[in-house]
Formats: structure tokens, sequence, C-alpha cells
């Protein structure tokens, strides 16, 4: 074969190079709403973060490795100087049809850009411009879009049914301009909100769209504004600028097209990815060299982890992929410039059609509450029914005395022809006068509290954010509140599900020990003064210190000349070179020295490359086509020749090197379960079992494990690899399955070099926190996709597992097997009646379990168990099991994750929360709160969780009372006043009853009170069982709400009523009184029930009761209002304040000696704890106990 006939074929082959991304998880996914597809894309296992060392990444930090020239003594000297593909990414299933990014890009489906001229891109179709716009309204569209998003709430549209009636003559019971007011004053307090939001987004907007970018036009370079930028011209942008529009890299300013990119605003993490260049056009330069060419790309779509295009050059067909693709918002790093031609822009970039949020979650609570305010509506009903219906009945009565009744004259005798007046007839009197019931008792249903709800949330999140118990301060982050409608929902948590690593550990990996080819150095580890090298007069060390093993340490010195120092060689090298790792040289305020930061996205992968460096192999440099590795002062070049990256199905990784000797190795590091099936046990195989035994030592202790293994490829074994992956690599439909088959056939036959043991110690405070859980009676169960010997040592040192549980393991790999084992589960739970049970199931199992008809066997063995540890468990398998729960019970559920991994169980569940840790945000911004560390979950649900579910259920109950009350009182007026539904109530002061007399106290109290302090809360965690029974807002509580109601609404009513009975008092002067009377009593009631008064509630309270006075002398000092001067004539009386008086008390007693009864005989465990505090019993909560109810379900 002729040298450069041979070169031309692999150059060939090397353009049509195309890495792939995962999308299998789609499928599984196809009934989640699309714009949550780039979040789940990135969830493949948790092995895929957590078990090997090369974490599961996006595809964005992929990229295309090419070769360099080799040297001359290589052993392939025939095969003259190669440039070969970088490996398969690899990870999916074989099912592909379901993503635009695998199916065959053919002309509908595809759009075309022409490289350098944006006219004939945009001649057949008009793509978007690349302004974008996330307002959501403009100066004519705010009104009308505003108004009918805002009466998407049912109970605005019924108070604006009511505006409405009253302004019709026959149905004016208010004045038009009363009765629009309270409906006006929600509605323009939202308005100003959206308008002040959506104002910053504009101006948002125009900072964004007015960026000045480069643009090539006419062969040079100009600056335009981003929003003039079109699809198909070519840009250049520099380091550190923000990408403007999605570009497919033409060329970087290294000269291998590496590009170093940062996705922080993209998907928030701050690890830095690689994006390629392809080689037809790194050469070129815009400004001298005409590019033209041909781009096929799919359509715009939300999946930022996957592209799929070709591209046409000088007759050439090359694949581009995930790794040729620079997303907007991306941020050019450590690359001095780049250049790329645009293919999508504003917004139809991957950006921004991912810009919407999470899917929103209702509360509980709320769900619960609209149910009592559709018996509030019967209720209303009922009145308005009663009314209409003694209307008609009195009407037909006084038949005979209508023509001379004023309010129901018959005819008018005013003109010569004799009309109707204001009678219509009996039937429709009756119905106006059921609509004009409604209208007089339209507050029954509290407009009010859907905003009191509003602001009383955002005032409890404030406190949470404040909240110095919950700021880490590793990370410098403060609690975030995501989700400001269920705040009350995590007062009434009975499970929770939680990830293991990151979450329940600090996912800051350390490496402690190895086995090398059979030998454990699990010895004790030294501090070192660190390996460090000299590069032009520099010194360079590893940003990160690693304890090392002595003995270890002084034969990795000695290098690769005796057989025993050659497995150590190999194994410090398999860690240094077989990782996506890129390494980051920073200066120090030492000119002389500089830190070597190794930058990748999985703690593992770190962990293990700054350990190698510790042993004296220090990765110095990664481009797209060789590594540069110090060893022990000997700086190599290895020649990165392909990688195959992990993916879920594999478990493993592996690095094709070529050596500077000549020979060309493959290097594979995995999970044990995956490597042991792959290592040639026919050779060594006494080391194969003193490391599976090593393994089995390290993970008894709580370690994570990783096996590697090496094998030397022949010259007719590298070249058949590098055939079947020219093949996989471009072909157009199931391209994905057909490199991860080239993969499996290439890691076959290793020769075993050893394996590490990395720690991932427990956070601080997760024993203790986990115990104050389980106190609580909150259930914890664990998801990871560790291995389950690491699992469960972990489960003991965080007292999720304890010795006295029965453990019920269930490891099966049919069908039939998981049911005998689920059957035996659930008899030897019934014999354990006392014991507590821990179960504890893998994977594999789960795969037979869920969505088949075992599932219900599970649930009913999981219900009966104290703890669940699910082990090696998908992403799709934790979102399952959550939904095993919320699908067959009332509880409510919580999931708590770090990782991208865990993105599908923080949306299952009914409480989503993220932890700020070492994996990205991805879990953060799909969370409806996020914080930095698991212990914070203790005050989050026990203190936090329960005051404010104690909080709003009162708030809720006290707005139905307030309201009623109010209600019942102008309803037994209309029974004395023949049922003409006049009010002696001023319109004024129904109207402001609800917005201005009595509303600031329901929201301060709902804010600020405080049924326990801090301390018994946390000291007492069964005190949080009282949300989990729904002892602050239940059926019970509604109905006893209603007849204390009834009974206040009599007193007030008819106490006045017979006070003044044979008086000469008008009905303007009582009603002042009945207003007085409410407002003070509905106030009084309220303060009745505070426990933690300060001065802001002291001021709202008495203020409101001052308001409402001031308010009702104002309005009897307008001429023009009815009831003139009525309320100076009746305070000048003694009776009036008799009655006030009277009323309060009268009103109050039942109450009073309920709530007495009630705290002296049937106590509730907060009110026990709430007596032993304000006697200062709980100043020792350790040697003090307190007898707890139990817990009722």
């Amino acid at each position: 074969m002729h040298h450069s006939s041979l070169r031309k074929r692999v150059v060939a082959v090397f353009d049509r190079f195309k890495l792939s991304w995962i999308f299998t998880l789609l499928l599984l996914l196809k009934n989640t709403p699309a714009i949550f597809y780039p979040l789940w894309l990135l969830i493949v296992t948790d092995n895929s973060q957590h078990q090997s060392p090369n974490t599961l990444q996006d595809s964005s930090s992929e990229g295309e490795i090419r070769s360099k020239t080799w040297s001359a003594n290589s052993v392939f000297v025939n095969l003259g100087s190669k440039r070969l593909s970088h490996g398969s990414r690899g990870g999916a299933t074989d099912s592909e049809a379901f993503s635009m990014s695998h199916r065959e890009i053919n002309v509908e489906d595809a759009r075309l850009v022409y490289v350098n001229d944006a006219l004939k891109t945009n001649e057949r179709f008009e793509f978007a411009g690349n302004s974008i716009r996330t307002a959501k309204y403009s100066v004519l569209s705010f009104l009308p879009r505003n108004l009918f998003e805002q009466f998407h709430r049912v109970a605005y549209i019924y108070f604006l049914i009511i505006a409405i009636l009253n302004q019709l003559p026959q149905l004016a019971v208010f004045g038009r301009g009363a009765s629009i007011l309270p409906l006006s004053v929600v509605l323009l307090v939202t308005a100003v909100k959206d308008a002040y939001e959506d104002w910053r987004r504009h101006k948002s907007d125009r900072i964004e769209n007015n960026r000045m970018s480069s643009v090539l036009v006419n062969d040079r370079f100009k600056q335009k504004k981003c929003k003039d930028i079109q699809v198909g011209e070519i840009i250049k942008f520099s380091a550190d600028d923000t990408i403007p529009s999605d570009i497919v890299l033409l060329s970087t300013s290294d000269p291998t097209g590496v590009a170093y990119i940062q996705t922080i605003n993209l998907d928030g993490e701050s690890n830095l990815k690689t994006r390629y260049a392809k080689q037809e056009t790194l050469s070129r330069t815009p400004e001298k060299d005409m590019i033209n060419g041909i781009i096929k790309c799919e359509k715009p779509n939300r999946n930022i982890y996957g592209f799929h295009a070709t591209m046409e050059i000088d007759g050439k067909h090359l694949s581009l992929g995930p790794s040729n693709i620079v997303l907007r918002g991306c941020v050019l790093k450590n690359t001095n410039w780049a250049i790329g031609v645009v293919v999508y822009a504003g917004r139809e970039t991957k950006a921004m059609l991912n810009s919407s949020g999470a899917p929103s979650k209702r509360s509980r609570l709320e769900t619960r509450m609209n149910r009592e305010i559709i018996l509030l509506s019967l209720f209303l009903v009922a009145l308005c029914t009663a009314v209409s219906i003694c209307a008609g009945v009195w009407l037909r009565e006084h038949e005979n005395e209508l023509e001379f009744l004023q309010f129901y004259r018959k005819k008018d005798y005013s003109q010569p022809q004799v009309k109707n007046y204001n009678y219509s007839g009996l039937g429709v009197e009756v119905f106006f006068t059921f609509l004009m019931s409604v209208i007089v008792f339209q507050i029954m249903i509290p407009i009010s509290l859907y905003i009191s709800m509003e602001l009383v949330r955002v005032g409890q999140a404030y406190f949470m954010i404040r909240d110095d118990k919950m700021y880490d301060e590793m990370s410098n982050s403060r609690f975030q509140c995501r989700a400001l409608n269920i705040n009350e929902d995590l007062g009434q948590i009975k499970y929770v599900f939680s990830d293991k690593t990151g979450t329940l550990t600090e996912n800051k990996m350390e490496f402690k020990h190895a086995s090398i080819f059979g030998v454990d150095y699990s010895g004790e580890n030294i501090d070192s003064d660190g390996y460090f090298i000299q590069v032009n007069g520099h010194v360079w060390r590893p940003k990160m210190k690693v304890k090392v093993d002595k003995e270890l340490l002084e034969l990795s010195k000695i290098g690769n000349n005796s057989k025993d120092s050659k497995w150590i060689y190999d194994f410090f090298l398999s860690l240094a070179a077989c990782n996506t790792i890129v390494p980051i040289v920073i200066d120090t305020s030492n000119p002389d020295e500089k830190l070597i930061d190794y930058q990748g996205e999985s703690p593992d992968e770190q962990a293990l490359v700054y350990a190698a460096a510790a042993y004296g192999f220090m990765l110095m440099e990664r481009t797209s086509g060789h590594i540069v590795i110090d060893i022990q002062g000997e700086r190599q070049r290895f020649n990165v020749l392909g990688m195959h990256e992990f993916d879920s199905d594999r478990k493993r990784m592996s690095v094709i090197l070529g050596f500077p000797n000549g020979t060309v190795k493959v290097i594979v590091k995995g999970a044990d379960t995956s490597m042991f099936t792959i290592i040639d046990k026919s050779v060594n195989s006494d080391v194969t079992r003193a490391t599976e035994t090593h393994l089995n030592s390290y993970s008894s202790i709580g370690l994570r494990t990783l096996v590697v293994g090496i094998r030397e490829l022949s010259v007719p074994e590298f070249e058949h690899w590098q055939s079947a992956y020219e093949t996989a690599s471009t072909a157009v439909n199931g391209r994905v399955a057909l490199l991860r088959k080239v993969a499996v056939n290439l890691e076959t036959d290793l020769e075993i070099v050893g394996a590490s043991a990395i720690e991932d110690r427990l956070q601080t405070g997760v024993p203790e926190a986990i115990e104050s859980l389980r106190k609580a009676d909150i259930k914890v169960w664990v998801l990871t996709g560790d291995k389950q010997e690491t699992a469960i040592s972990i489960g003991y040192s965080s007292r999720l597992l304890t010795s006295n549980m029965t453990q019920i393991v269930i490891n099966c790999n049919t069908k039939m097997s998981c049911g005998k084992s689920l059957e035996d589960g659930l008899i030897m739970c019934t014999n354990l009646d006392v014991t507590p049970v821990a179960l504890i199931i893998d994977g594999t199992s789960l795969v037979y379990i869920l969505d088949s008809d075992l599932e219900e066997q599970l649930f009913q063995l999981a219900s009966n168990c104290t703890v669940v540890l699910c082990c090696r468990v998908a992403p799709l398998q934790k979102a399952g099991i959550v939904a095993l729960i919320k699908n067959r019970t009332d509880d409510m559920t919580l999931a708590i994750g770090d990782g991208a991994n865990d993105v599908s169980m923080i949306q299952m569940a009914d409480v989503g929360i993220g932890i700020s840790g070492q994996e990205g945000r991805q879990a953060v911004m799909a969370s409806d709160f996020a914080m930095g560390q698991f212990r914070f979950l203790v005050p989050l649900l026990l203190v936090h969780g329960h005051w404010n579910y104690q909080r709003m259920g009162y708030m809720i109950l006290y707005n139905f009372y307030r309201n009623a009350v109010f209600v019942l009182v102008l309803f037994w007026y209309v029974l004395f006043t023949g049922f003409t539904l006049t009010t002696a109530i001023t319109e004024w002061s129904s109207v402001l009853y609800s917005v201005l007399y009595t509303s600031v106290p329901t929201i301060v109290i709902a804010i600020l009170d405080k049924d326990l302090s801090r301390r018994s809360l946390l000291a007492y965690p069964q005190l949080y069982g009282a949300g989990q029974r729904h002892e602050s807002y239940n059926a019970k509580l509604f109905w006893l709400t209603i007849a204390d109601t009834l009974w206040q609404s009599i007193v007030v009513f008819y106490v006045p009523l017979f006070a003044y009975w044979k008086t000469d008092i008008d009905g303007s002067s009582v009603g002042d009184l009945w207003t007085l009377a409410v407002v003070f009593l509905v106030n009084i009631h309220l303060a009745m029930d505070v426990v933690r008064w300060t001065w802001v509630s002291h001021a709202s309270i008495w203020g409101s009761i001052l308001v409402t006075c001031v308010c009702v002398v104002a309005i009897d000092v307008i001429p023009v209002l009815p009831g003139y001067w009525a309320i100076f004539e009746l305070a000048s009386k003694e009776s009036f304040w008799i009655c006030l008086l009277g009323i309060q008390i009268a009103a109050v007693v039942p109450r009073f000696g309920i709530k007495m009864y009630v705290q002296h005989c049937e106590p509730s465990d907060i009110q026990i704890a709430r007596e032993a505090e304000k006697f200062g019993n709980l100043i020792e909560p350790t040697t003090q106990e307190i007898e707890m109810n139990s817990t009722r379900r």
C-alpha cells in the first residue's frame, strides 16, 4: 500500500469523524414536556456521575481527539503519518428514531445554511433574526394580556361577574364605583408587579440585543449589533466573549482547533468544556481564504446536548456533532479567539428554546382549600336561595299591597301612559333577588385570601433565605426559594428520597488506597510536600495536595524497569491518561510558582488525576490529538488515537494511546461489575481474585472503587478497530449503537492492572440529620448508583441503617425471582411486627418490578420497612420509586439531590430540593428549593416547614371565618327587612372590610407568629408530626370554624338589635355599630391565637382597629354619603359602648371555653411543648423528656 494513498484515505476518514450524544431517555420521557428534555437528557445513571471517574458529562465537553504525526520509530511505520479519530461517546440504547439528532437529515427535516452567504441562506426560508425577546408584554399588549392571564383564576371571574351585575340598575346594591374596588385593587397590585418584572426583562433584552459582535462583511470583520446577525454569517469572538448565536466552529487560535468554553449561563456548570473545529476549515483565514460550503443541519430543537449535521466543503462531506457547535450564552475561555458560522439565531437558538422554567407545582394545602371554597360557594348559593325564596313568599303574601309599597310599586303614574315601575313580576323579582343576594354576600368567597397567601409566602421565603442556620460557608450560598407556592408543603413531608453522592456525602473525592497487580497499598497515608516540576524557570504544582502511601510513593519512583514497578507505572499512567480532564495553569501570588488546576465535570476523575500527579505522573497538557505527562521529571508525549467515553451501558471508558516507543495500547477503567467481564481471567487469575478481595474490603468501609485494565494492540487489531470506527462514526442512523459496539469489541481480553479506592466523606451533620428526620416520623429512602456494599457502608455511617434492623436484600435477575423475593419479604415483615426492617434492592431487580404487576408488592413491602436503600439505580428508576409512593398514598414526598441524574426524581416529587454541590447546577435549576448541605433539611422541615404549614393553615381558616361572620350579619339583617337586601352597613365599609379593615393583621401574623421556638422544634422532632396529621387544617377544624362563625354572627347582630329594639335609632347608626363590632371581634379573635407577640403584631392588630374607627368616622362626616353624622350620635350614648363590650365578651366566651378545655384535658403535642417552653422545661432537652402523643394516622 502506498504511503501517500493510505494517508489520503485516513485523512478522508478523519474528515468524516463525528461524535454522538445520548438520546435514549427521550424515548422513555416521550410524555414529558419537551421543555425539560435538556435536563433529562443528561440523566443516565447514578454510575454516570459516581461510579466512574470519567463521569457522564454533557456532550458539550466531548471533542474530536485527533492524533498528531506519529514518531518515526513507530512499529506501524508502513502506515505513515496518520490522523485518527476521537472515539465514541456512547451511552444510549439502540432506539434512536425519536430524536431529531438521530434521524437521517432529509430536505424536509433540515435547514440549509450557506457558509458566509446570509442572503442565499435566507432566500428560500427567512430564518429568525438574532434579536431576542424575553419580555412578555409590549405597551399595547400589556393591559389585555395581563388581564387575560390574571383572569385564569376562577375566583377573579366570579368577582368580575359580581361587579358587572352590580352595574345593572335593577341589581345595584352598592355604588358602582365601590363594587369594583376590591377586584380593581387586587388586579392593580398584580399588574404593577408584572409590569415591573417585565420592565426589567425589556431592559435586559435591550442590553443583549445591542451588544456588538465581529461579523465578516466583504472579507473584513466589522462590528455589528447582535440583533442584526443573520443565519449563515461568519462571526469572530475573543476570550471571555459571550457567544451571540448557535455557531459551528470553523477555526480557533489553537493550532489543533480546540476551544474551551464555559456553559454556566446555559446549564449552570462552571467547568470548562471543549469544542473543536474541523481540520478542513481550521487552516483557513476568512479574511483571506474564501470559505464556501453548505451545512445541512436539523431544524431548531431544545436538545442542548445534541447536534446532528453535515457540512459540504471543497467537495468533501463532513459530519458535525455536539463537539462542533457552540451555543448562545456560552463564554469562550482559555482561547484567544474563535471563528464560526451561525446556524441558529435569536429565538431559534437552543438556549432560547429552553428559556422556560421547571413545571409549577401546586400546594397540597391550597388544593384542599379549594374543596372548602366549593363548600362555601354552596353555602353562599344556599343563603341566596333562601333569601330569594323567602322574598317570593313575602311578595305573594303581600301581593295586594304591592301597589302602595314604596319599593314595590307596580305602576308608574307620573306619565299619562301608565307603565310598570320597579315590579317585574313574581318570577323575575325572585330571580333578581337571588342575583342581588349574590352581590351582597359576595365576600363569602374571600378574594383577599389569594393575594394574602402570595404576600405571606413571600414573607416566609424572605425569612427562610435570611436564615443563617441554612447558610453554607463552604460554597458561600444561602438557601434559595425557587417556588413560592409550596412553602407550606415543607411542613407535611412523610417521605424523603435522597441521592447519596454529593447529597449525603461531600462529593469531594480523596484518593485513599490502591490495589496494584494484586498488592494492596492501604497503609497509613502521609502528607507529602507534593510533586512539582520546573517549566521555563517556573515551578508547577498541582492545585490540590493528596496524601500518599509511603511505600507506594517510593516504588513509583523506580520507573517501569522491573516487573513489579511496571504495573505501578501502568497504573498511574492509566489514571493520568484515561480521562477527559483539561489541565489549566493558573498564576499565584508568587511569580515563580504556578498551579495546575485539573478542570473536569467529575470529582472522581479529578481525584484520580491529582493522585497520579502526587505519585509523579503529572498531566501537563491536553490537546485534540495528544497529551503530555511528566513522569518522574521526564516529559513524555502520548498520541491520543481514539477514545470511547463512559456510557451507562458499558459502565467504563477507554482510550487508545500511541506511546513514545511506538506501541499502541488501549487503557480501560470502569465499574468492577463491568470490568471483570472483560478481564482475561486465564492470565494472572490469582491477581484477579486478590483484586476482587481488595475491592470488597474497600467497599465495606464506604470507599468508591474503580478497576483499571490494559492491553497492547497489534497492527491488525488496530486497523480492524480503525476501520470499524470509520464505518460507525459516519453512519447516519444508529450511530450511537454502532459506536458502542465498536467499543465493546475493542474492550476485551484485558490484563488487570489494579483498582483505586476513593473516599467520598459524609457531609457534616448528616447522621444527626437523618436521626432527627426519623424521629419526626419521616421515612428516609436513599437512591444511589453506587454498588451495594458501598451504599450499605454509608448507610451505617449515616445512621440510616442500624444494628438492630433486619435487612431484606433483593438482588434478582428475573421477574419470577423478583416476585418470589417480594413475597418472602412481605412474610418476613409480617412476622417482625416490632423489629425495624430495611429493604435493600438493586437497579436490576427494579427493571423487572417497576411498571409491572410487581409494583404493588414492592409498595406493600416498602411501606412496611423503616428504611429503603436502592443501589445501582438509573435516574428514571429514581423517579419510578418516587412515583410508587406518590401515586399510591396521600403522603407528601420530597426528593433531594445534587446532580443532573437526580432531576427526574426532583421533578417527580411533591417538593424537590437541589444541593448546590460539585456536579453542576442542573438539580438546582430543576428544583423548588436549593441549599448547600443535606443537614439544612432539618431546620428547613422541622422549623420553617412547621411554621409555614401552621401559619398558612390558620390563615386560611381565619379568612373563611372573617368573611363569613360579616356575610352572616348581613344575612340576619335581610331577614328583618322584608328580604329587600337593603343594608345598614354602608357600601364603603362593606368594600373596605376585607381590603383594609382586617387584611393587614392576617398577613403580619401569618408571617411572624411562631407557635413554638426553633429550639423546641429541633429538640423534639416528633412535633413535626402535627403537619403530617394535618392538625392545623382539616375538615373538622373547618366545620368548627363555621360553627363558631355562626355563633359570633348571631351575637354581633342580635345584641344591638335587642338593645335598640324600641328606640328611634336609624339603620345607618346601627350599621356603624355592627361594622365596629365585627372588626373589633375578628381582631380580638386573632389576638387570642397569637403566640409570639412582637411590636409589629401589636401595631397591625390594634392599628387595624384604629384605622377602622377613623374610616367609619371619615365616611360619616361626608354629607353626600348615607349615615351622615351617625357615628357621633351613636357614640354619645352609653348603650353603644356597653353593646360593643358585651358583643366581644359574649362572642368569644364559647371559643375561650373550648380552648381551655382542649388545652387542659386533651392537649396536642404542640400545646404540651408550648406549656413546657413557657415554664422553662425545655432548657435542658437532653435531661427533660416530654411525653408526646402517639402518632395518629
